[in-house]
Formats: structure tokens, sequence, C-alpha cells
């Protein structure tokens, strides 16, 4: 998070002028904002950015696109695909890759802090950019959720308890707390189904396709002793082809600490993996990243360009 600066006082900015625009906030640093930064949120913060205002601080800068018009029923886009004509074989997704909570949910506002927002409950910092940058380096497509995982989880099975959160690491999630199953179905068809539609069209483009799911961890939950990876792989039981030969070439590098299966555990039943790359028999692996080590877009690059070339040769192995 970049520090917060101060600003102009927005309590008078009008219910209407949200509504009626799409605005994007952007971190703001010392010499002006932040190129590309993966921390651009929407409109799921304006509550908390008025927080800030009246304290006379603001952490982000609000940016008017478009002249689209916003209504208390809209959802926004569920995804963002880059790189879709790209013709590399690797799928590169990030399920958490914004902190946005559509105005149709709460007004755009589930009722946490901008530090909770700001936080891996909300997300998974840093790791949209690493997704960007790694389809890049591997001239493949990537596909990027665009609503917090708060609101739904989209890397977790249609069935699962935790698809829609009422509690995560310690914060309660005000704006939860009465969603029912009809509010969980409407969540679920405005942004669920749509990014999981999309990634199936994405990885059916190829029969070779390889999914490669990038997520981020937090260096340590709330009470619990701090982790010492650097990286760590993720894999299911039922398939280890691609991500055993990771885990191997990534503990050749004298400087990382990896994690076999760490921070989690690798499988999950309906999953994002299992329902993309289990089912249906693709490669896959997941990277998990310690977001404090891809906090800004230097670092987020860095790492891209370390891991390509590492990702491709441990793929041509398996050939």
């Amino acid at each position: 998070m970049a520090p917060f600066l101060p600003c102009g006082n927005l309590a008078g900015v009008s219910g209407n002028f949200v509504s009626d625009n799409i605005v994007v906030f952007r971190p703001v640093r010392q010499g002006g904002i932040l190129p590309n930064s993966a921390e651009i949120v929407g409109i799921a913060d304006f509550c908390a950015v008025l927080a800030f205002s009246r304290a006379g601080f603001m952490p982000y800068q609000m940016e008017q696109r478009g002249d689209a018009t916003m209504t208390s029923d809209d959802f926004g886009p569920a995804f963002h695909i880059s790189g879709a004509a790209r013709p590399g074989r690797w799928l590169i997704t990030c399920d958490h890759a914004s902190n946005r909570v559509p105005l149709a949910v709460g007004g755009g506002c589930l009722g946490l802090s901008p530090e909770d927002m700001a936080r891996h409950i909300a997300y998974d910092p840093g790791a949209r950019g690493v997704t960007l940058a790694l389809a890049e380096a591997l001239d493949s497509p990537a596909i990027c959720s665009d609503f917090s995982r708060l609101v739904i989880d989209p890397n977790r099975g249609e069935d699962d308890p935790t698809l829609l959160m009422k509690l995560y690491d310690g914060s309660i999630i005000p704006g939860n707390r009465d969603a029912d199953a009809a509010e969980l179905a409407r969540r679920k068809a405005a942004l669920y189904t749509p990014y999981h539609q999309a990634l199936a069209d994405l990885a059916a483009r190829r029969d070779d396709t390889v999914i490669l799911a990038i997520h981020s961890f937090t260096p340590c939950l709330r009470g619990r002793a701090p982790r010492p990876w650097h990286i760590g792989v993720l894999h299911s039981h039922l398939d280890t082809r691609l991500s055993q030969p990771l885990i191997a070439r990534l503990r050749a590098e004298p400087d990382l600490c990896v994690g076999d299966n760490q921070p989690y555990n690798g499988h999950l039943p309906g999953d994002a993996i299992d329902r993309h790359a289990l089912v249906p028999g693709r490669h896959n692996t997941l990277i998990e990243l310690r977001n404090d080590l891809i906090a800004t877009e230097a670092q987020q690059v860095a790492w891209a360009k370390r891991l390509a070339p590492i990702l491709t040769e441990v793929l041509a192995g398996l050939s």
C-alpha cells in the first residue's frame, strides 16, 4: 500500500457522482500515480476513501473512466483477459486479483476498514502484477478476476461452505453477515459463473493448455507463527506431473525457501485447478508467492522474469 498523502476533503462528493460514473482509485506516492499498479481498486473502496478523506488523508487518487452508467444493480466486469491472442501453451490465472466490491453488493462496501480491504483477506496483493508479467514473458494469455474474494471466492467449489466468507483471519465481514442463499446465487450468476466460463473458453483454445495459477500469501496469519517460505508450489495428489519437477528445480536455487504444498494443501475439490485442470486432465500447477516479496511493480516483474525460464525448462522436461 502506498503512503497516505494529504488531499482535499471528499465529504462533498455526492453519491450520484459515484453511481453515474465508473471511478478507479489508484494509490498515490510522492511524485504521482504508481504506473500500472497492481493495487488498483474500484468503486469497492469508495466508502473507505470517504472515511480517509474526512480525516484529511487520501490513499487513492480518483480517475473517472468513460461515461458508462453505473446503477445499484451493477456488478461491473467479472474478469479481465490479457493477451488472448498470444500463441503460448500456458494459461496464467489469477483468481484473487482484485479487492473490488461491486456497487451491487452493499453499495460497493462490505463494511470493512480500508486496512482490511488492503489485506490478503480481500485479495492476493501483488499476484495480479506477477500474473500479467508472467503471461507476457511466456507469450501466453492471462485471466484475472475483477472482484474481491470476500464478495464470492472463485477459487472454491460451488458447494464449498467458504464460497462466501463471513469471518476471515479474525475479521468479521459485515456485508456478508445476512447474505442468504438467494444473495449467494445472485453473486454467483453475476461474477463466479462468468469468470469460470471465460477461463474454460481460454483453456479450450488449445488441446495442450497448461494452467498456471498465481496466488500470494501473507507472511503471518494473526496469532500464528511466521511463514518462512518465499514461494510455495501447491498441487493435488491426483496430478503432480508438473509440480514435483518444479519444486525440485526451484529448490536448486540457493536463495529460495520453497514450500511443497505450503502454506496450504494443494487439493481442494471443486476449486479452479480441480475444475479446469484435474477434471479435463491438463498439466497444471499453482504458485504461491509471499506477498511482502511482490509488493512493488519492480518486484512483481523481477519474479516473473525469474520464474518464466524455470517454468519453460520444467515443462520442456515433461515432453
